[in-house]
């Protein structure tokens, strides 16, 4: 019972247009579009959230990371400074844009926008290697306006290593493949990873701290499509691009220029279109984002197993590729399903490692064909 609840839950989540619940409720007016200023208002409304958000406090303190980021310190540690400041309790809103396409006859389509509560918990800081796990706190209100929740489920992880040369790297068709780089003094690497722990992408860049503002610059890179878009659009199959993320006094700022291309599979490639995205984490004071770290207490050790096993695909194996289901489920759905028993029940340290390395097992290879070939 427990894990079918759970699944319903996760399934509203990460199934629906986007991963952040939002308010829903627009007001059409008059305006002016960004980047279409000719283009109706009124069908360039946002498409995102379904659900209505609960209130929240920004906090306009400048937070104790910015105020010893301000301190002078040589790299790596002013570069691992930025990457801690990162944690905290924010509000995020993610926006994206579609500034150009290059079909016959294109029309743009709708902005995207939602927003959630999320917190960021330092789960491994070290001197060259920081790890930061996001965690969504969900609260919702009702047709009456009643407010419900929090919710809380695990979100996305980042990992962050210093002057690191081995990558695993986006190629298409759900595959990935180690990557040494070549030039990476005084650089780190981003790895990101999906809500369970599987890999979304990896990519180097380099920190700038000028002027009290410190901005990490990435090298381009691909990635699986979005969730906001794997649903929605079959015209393209890769999103490339590169990032920025800045810190503020009161939270950070993750910008995006993506090309969306179409690869086929003899490495042919068109571009369909081109983004812009901004997303935008703003420090809160409330609600509290407490649940995070209880639940986290809870499932820590499951989800270390998971981390586990794929430290040692990613130290053994030059490529692997994963499939979308087994027995009808996503790999996500697996996980979480495991996992909200071990929150409800406790955690058996045996069962837990033989189900988080034999669920990731079952899923590592490629999709099999109509003709029955991989």
């Amino acid at each position: 019972m427990i894990k079918s609840r759970f699944l319903r839950f996760s399934a509203l989540v990460l199934i629906s247009l986007n991963p952040i619940f939002a308010d829903e409720e627009k007001t059409v007016v008059q305006g002016h579009v960004f980047a279409w200023p000719f283009l109706d208002v009124a069908k360039m409304q946002p498409k995102g959230g379904r659900t209505r958000g609960g209130e929240v406090t920004l906090d306009p303190k400048p937070s104790e990371a910015w105020n010893l980021l301000q301190e002078k310190a040589a790299k790596p540690e002013r570069d691992r400074r930025a990457i801690l400041a990162m944690a905290g309790d924010y509000r995020v809103s993610f926006d994206f844009i579609e500034t150009m396409g290059f079909s016959e006859n294109y029309e743009p389509p709708a902005p995207y926008f939602s927003w959630g509560t999320e917190h960021i918990e330092v789960i491994a800081n070290e001197p060259e290697f920081v790890s930061l796990q996001h965690t969504l706190v969900m609260f919702f209100k009702d047709k009456e306006g009643k407010q419900m929740g929090p919710m809380v489920m695990k979100h996305w992880r980042q990992d962050w290593r210093y002057e690191d040369d081995d990558l695993h790297v986006y190629i298409g068709n759900q595959t990935w493949q180690r990557r040494k780089e070549k030039e990476v003094a005084g650089l780190w690497s981003q790895a990101v990873y999906q809500v369970d722990d599987s890999p979304r992408y990896e990519v180097v860049g380099r920190w700038f701290h000028r002027g009290g503002v410190s901005t990490w610059k990435s090298h381009n890179c691909w990635r699986p499509l979005p969730r906001r878009e794997f649903a929605q659009r079959d015209d393209y199959n890769i999103l490339a691009g590169n990032h920025q993320i800045t810190l503020t006094p009161t939270g950070w700022v993750h910008m995006q220029q993506n090309e969306k291309l179409n690869s086929g599979a003899q490495g042919e490639e068109s571009i369909v279109g081109k983004e812009i995205g901004v997303n935008r984490y703003e420090r809160i004071s409330a609600p509290s984002l407490v649940a995070a770290s209880e639940s986290w207490q809870k499932t820590a050790p499951y989800w270390s197993e998971v981390r586990s096993k794929w430290a040692g695909i990613y130290l053994n194996e030059e490529s692997f590729s994963l499939k979308s289901k087994i027995d009808g489920q996503k790999l996500y759905q697996h996980h979480f399903g495991y996992a909200a028993e071990v929150e409800e029940k406790g955690y058996d340290a045996e069962a837990g490692q033989k189900h988080a390395r034999e669920t990731i097992e079952k899923f590592l290879g490629k999709e099999e064909t109509e003709s029955g070939k991989y």
